[in-house]
């Protein structure tokens, strides 16, 4: 635990607690899959009684990956709303997407057969559209596609050492959309999920070095800045790289390549400061970065976090 975070003073209290949640992962797995279980069996959705204007109140504890799937369908049927004329505001939209969503579930002509019977596997998937016949009876059943996943696996020489007898060499992986570390027992639990389909990327190297001769960042440049980064690499910024602009350290128009080397994660608000101010960066390695404010204060950003270089000359 203490070399997971004898350095960690440049992060902020969120980080610092999933700094402890993966050395707890790490370090103690058994336990942390022990914890893991036992939180799983809290989980409820509720509804509550009707107030005394026709409204009802939602409490709930889903599983990550299923609160993520759940938001996803929601924001999307609100957003559709809005394009077909509901000017209501976003959150009541998201509560009249949420009752759609249930009452298409509702409308739905599924019959439940017995498991046992010849028809119940073929009449219980709903795996898009299909019909099944049996004698005089006949099912449709439509629904959107399940759960995406897309599996980045990282080896490295400890990985390659799990076997059966220790399965727990690096127990630890990373959900990008949470920003958290999550166990391999729980990763393997979500792509167990019915209809759920996994992408795996071919094996991915961060320090490659693949130019190309155009100013436009290709996806798979992306890919390779959001792996290695994980954030925005502004002092203390915590902005998923996902929703970040990445920028040409060197501009391109002056000779700069667009290439994972010379492009780096900034958010909106600090993309405009580096273009626009006088603040600047200088890149000590991949993934590793000295920014110089306009006052001359120093800061090395990392994957450590902040953290001061020197203060400005006096």
């Amino acid at each position: 635990m203490d070399r997971q975070l004898f350095n960690a003073s440049g992060v902020g209290w969120a980080q610092l607690e999933r700094l402890v949640a993966e050395a707890v992962l790490r370090f103690d797995p058994e336990q942390a899959e022990t914890d893991r279980k036992n939180a799983a069996d809290q989980r409820h959705f509720d509804i509550g009684e009707v107030d005394e204007h026709g409204l009802v109140h939602l409490d709930g504890l889903l599983d990550a990956a299923d609160g993520h799937d759940l938001n996803l369908a929601v924001s999307r049927r609100a957003e559709v709303l809005g394009k077909l004329g509901d000017d209501s505001s976003l959150d009541v939209r998201r509560s009249k997407a949420a009752a759609e969503l249930a009452r298409q579930d509702l409308a739905l002509d599924l019959l439940i057969p017995d498991p046992g019977s010849p028809e119940g596997p073929e009449v219980s998937r709903l795996a898009g559209a299909r019909t099944s016949t049996t004698g005089d009876s006949s099912t449709t059943g439509s629904t959107v596609p399940g759960r995406k996943v897309i599996l980045n696996v990282h080896l490295t020489d400890t990985s390659l050492m799990a076997d059966d007898e220790n399965p727990f060499v690096n127990p630890v992986g990373r959900w990008e959309e949470g920003r958290c570390p999550v166990s391999t027992a729980q990763i393997r639990e979500w792509l167990r999920a019915k209809d759920t389909t996994i992408i795996v990327r071919p094996v991915i190297d961060l320090a490659d070095h693949v130019p190309v001769d155009s100013y436009e960042i290709p996806d798979r440049h992306r890919t390779r800045v959001i792996l290695r980064d994980h954030s925005c690499r502004f002092p203390h910024c915590t902005r998923p790289a996902q929703r970040c602009d990445l920028d040409h350290h060197q501009p391109h128009a002056q000779g700069g390549p667009t290439c994972p080397c010379n492009e780096v994660p900034l958010c909106r608000r600090h993309h405009r400061a580096k273009t626009h101010s006088a603040w600047r960066y200088d890149i000590v390695m991949p993934g590793s970065y000295v920014w110089t404010s306009p006052n001359g204060f120093r800061f090395r950003v990392d994957h450590r976090g902040t953290h001061a270089v020197h203060p400005p000359d006096e």
